[in-house]
């Protein structure tokens, strides 16, 4: 490849995305600090074997095309390595280009020491955040680089890109999130799905791709009426459709405890209009209204589906008007309104504010960080950073109307640790809203909570599964003390119960989590296990590739490399539970048994089942010892007359193992 004809293309692309907004003396300043990187890095590559001056350029590009960031923010792009990777230093910066850009690369500098208050990830991620008290923009350069490291990611080992994915999933996604990046949040989480769950990713891109070709016309032709109508009623726009990324179909699926197939919305339809079109008597909202209007007057609206999104934000400040209209062939779709404006700042979020308003967003992020720093930087400080910067906040009051914020999804326990450890330890019930309610109950926004404690009542083990703050978990994990599952040689995880053959990965267990357990092997995890996502981003260098099979002539573990093991469970049975949802007929349940217990020969632990209006649903647990015979059993039962859908159950605590 012709390396430096691919450099001088990047070069101008940044170039030209911001020449017709930087200033003369701006552009040549620019240009100066590419020159400035592109000597630094002169002898240096990238784990793919290409210059490694082609990083800073395209994270420059990403910062000036897709952010629109100021000149010293594309300086400190293409700079942001030259620090942390060559001899040049902070004060060689801070003579050339000035303090502001001096100081910016300092903050997306990697400090190097010699003990790190937590490890040298988490030191990172409070330095980066640390920035949000004085300035957003080494925020944005970061986020920058790290979407580029994603994009490309595939040069890596297995390990590592567990590492980097996981520390995108626990932080850089949630942050930008939070920012009111879209784009950007979207980006990441699928990259980082891709390589840590290949297969699913594959999966479900495979079938989004069915969809397409299934749904194509009938999509076009809503669309197109849509236009249509809005057209002549003077309005000018566009109506396009979106089908939703893999991850967040896989997030959907998981929610919802459905299969692709059966998930609704894995689409959506969006109006936009232009802002140079509207009537100047009409807000931005009032033309949203204007269009919901005529639309419902052509199109049966599903009654309950209006969200004014326009009035009351995400926390990451997306808007749109959104509903759910009748196409003319009786599906309910999936429709948002929004203008050009509201789109634009979907996807540079603050960035969009410049000026007085991003002032607002910093005003929240010191609000959060606040919240952090009293409740310490301890083991779970991920945990609680990326629900405080994923979730959209509710507010709920007390009886005398004392206002708290809580991660949407909370319930009472959150609601409870929030008031001080010894009341949620001994959290009994709640009335809410005046009706007695369990404190697992997930609150709502508006909600009034008369919590009652006792003496008597102390945690329970399950409530750990129904609580959202970190300061819930976190005393939850010192007071249970869960302590993972352990199988002659290696420790699996109980929470995601991983399956010989299945995506697997390793994490060393030699780090203690607030001193509650402190285990000296390898720990198994699913590739989209949480936890395993949340101890890549804090210990990435204790990632262990995993080739985790049931091959009776192996041996059951060997160390190939100190990054990379092989584990052999054979004879190991692990139990999975499946639901199982179909129309009711004599001997169907019969015919269930049959198939798991007589055809695949595999060990029945549980079952029930119940019937209602002609629908038979049935939970079934079994023994199985691999992901293959899984897979098998649910494609076998999925044949069986009546079946209507087989899902694995993934939230059941399956920690029995012979």
């Amino acid at each position: 490849m012709d390396y430096d004809k691919l450099i001088d293309e990047l070069v101008q692309q940044v170039y030209d995305a911001v020449s017709d907004r930087y200033s003369p003396e701006d552009m040549a300043r620019v240009r100066k600090a590419f020159q400035l990187a592109y000597k630094a890095h002169s002898s240096q590559r990238r784990k793919s074997g290409e210059p490694y001056i082609l990083h800073p350029i395209n994270v420059a590009l990403i910062a000036a095309k897709e952010l629109r960031l100021d000149a010293n923010s594309v300086i400190t792009a293409f700079l942001h390595d030259v620090v942390e990777d060559t001899s040049y230093t902070v004060e060689d910066i801070r003579r050339q280009f000035g303090d502001d850009v001096a100081g910016l690369v300092d903050v997306v500098t990697k400090k190097k020491k010699d003990k790190y208050h937590t490890t040298k990830q988490v030191d990172n991620y409070q330095q980066i955040l640390a920035s949000l008290h004085y300035d957003i923009r080494a925020v944005m350069v970061k986020i920058s680089d790290r979407l580029h490291n994603m994009r490309t990611l595939s040069s890596m080992r297995p390990d590592k890109q567990m590492k980097i994915a996981g520390e995108t999933d626990c932080f850089y996604a949630p942050l930008a999130n939070r920012l009111g990046l879209f784009d950007v949040k979207t980006d990441l989480e699928n990259l980082s799905f891709k390589y840590r769950c290949e297969l699913e990713y594959g999966d479900i891109e495979r079938w989004l791709e069915m969809d397409r070709e299934r749904d194509r016309e009938r999509l076009e032709l809503f669309c197109k009426n849509i236009h249509g109508t809005l057209k002549d009623h003077g309005i000018q726009c566009e109506v396009q459709y979106f089908y939703r990324r893999p991850y967040s179909i896989w997030r959907r699926m998981h929610q919802q405890h459905v299969d692709f197939f059966h998930l609704q919305n894995r689409y959506y339809i969006r109006i936009t209009f232009w802002d140079d079109i509207m009537d100047e008597a009409l807000t931005e909202k009032e033309t949203c209204l204007k269009i919901y209007n005529l639309l419902t007057r052509e199109f049966r609206e599903r009654p309950g589906s209006f969200q004014n999104l326009i009035e009351q934000p995400k926390e990451n400040s997306y808007q749109c008007i959104r509903l759910m209209l009748l196409s003319e062939s009786g599906i309910w779709e999936d429709v948002q309104i929004c203008s050009q404006n509201m789109v634009t700042a979907s996807q540079v979020g603050c960035m969009a504010e410049i000026g007085s308003n991003i002032g607002n967003w910093v005003k929240r992020f010191r609000r959060v960080l606040k919240d952090i720093e009293e409740l310490g930087n301890g083991a779970f400080f991920l945990e609680h950073i990326s629900s405080s910067l994923y979730y959209d906040d509710i507010t709920v009051f007390s009886p005398t109307g004392q206002s708290m914020i809580l991660p949407k999804d909370s319930t009472v326990i959150d609601y409870a640790f929030k008031h001080g450890d010894n009341c949620g330890s001994h959290a009994h019930f709640a009335y809410i809203n005046g009706h007695l309610s369990s404190v697992k109950t997930v609150l709502h926004n508006g909600d009034c909570i008369d919590l009652h404690t006792s003496p008597q009542a102390h945690p329970h083990k399950d409530w750990i599964d129904h609580c959202k703050t970190y300061v819930a978990k976190r005393y939850l994990r010192i007071f249970l003390a869960e302590r993972l599952l352990t199988t002659g040689g290696v420790i699996r995880c109980h929470l995601c119960n991983p399956l010989p053959g299945g995506e697997v990965i390793g994490i060393r267990a030699c780090h203690c989590e607030d001193n509650v357990t402190d285990f000296r092997r390898i720990i198994l995890h699913r590739r989209s296990c949480p936890e395993a996502i949340r101890m890549a981003s804090k210990h990435g260098d204790d990632v262990v590739s995993v080739n985790y099979s049931d091959d009776p002539s192996a041996e059951s573990l060997v160390i190939n490399s100190p990054t990379s093991v092989t584990i052999n469970r054979n004879g190991y049975a692990y139990p999975v539970t499946l639901e199982i949802r179909g129309i009711d007929r004599y001997h169907l349940l019969m015919d269930l048994v049959t198939e798991i217990a007589d055809n695949l020969h595999l060990s029945i632990d549980s079952l029930n089942t119940f019937t209602r209006d002609g629908i038979a649903e049935c939970r079934v647990t079994f023994m199985v010892h691999s992901v293959q015979e899984m897979v098998t059993a649910i494609q076998r039962l999925n044949r069986i007359e009546g079946v209507d859908s087989v899902w694995q159950d993934q939230s059941a605590k399956e920690n029995k193992m012979i």
